[in-house]
This record gives C-alpha cells, sequence and structure tokens, in this order.
C-alpha cells in the first residue's frame, strides 16, 4: 500500500490573488487620467506580479 501525499493548494490562491490585483493595476494603469496615477498602477501590477511568482516558488 502506498501512502499518497496530500499537497496544498494555498500556493495556487495566494498566487491567483495577486495576480487579480496585478491585474487592477494594470487596469487602472491604463484607464487612471494623469499621469501618476498610470504610474502607480504600474507599479501596484509589477510589485503583485513579481509577488505572485515569488509565490509560486515558495509554496511549491
Amino acid at each position: 500500500m502506498t501512502e499518497a501525499a496530500i499537497d496544498s493548494d494555498k500556493g495556487i490562491g495566494v498566487t491567483f490573488a495577486l495576480a487579480a490585483v496585478a491585474l487592477v493595476g494594470a487596469a487602472t494603469m491604463y484607464g487612471y487620467p494623469t499621469q501618476l496615477g498610470k504610474a502607480w498602477g504600474f507599479a501596484a501590477a509589477l510589485v503583485f506580479a513579481v509577488l505572485a511568482v515569488v509565490a509560486v516558488q515558495a509554496f511549491e
């Protein structure tokens, strides 16, 4: 009889949550009327996209 390990889906959930926030940042970057708002949208999209990739690696 073999024992199977149950893998947690926490990494996938965290990745999807961070990716959703990154998409909101990208939408803000596209739709905000001022240059400063677009810069904050870009910063949020970049930071949360990097954190999504880190979450995949950390929970692997």
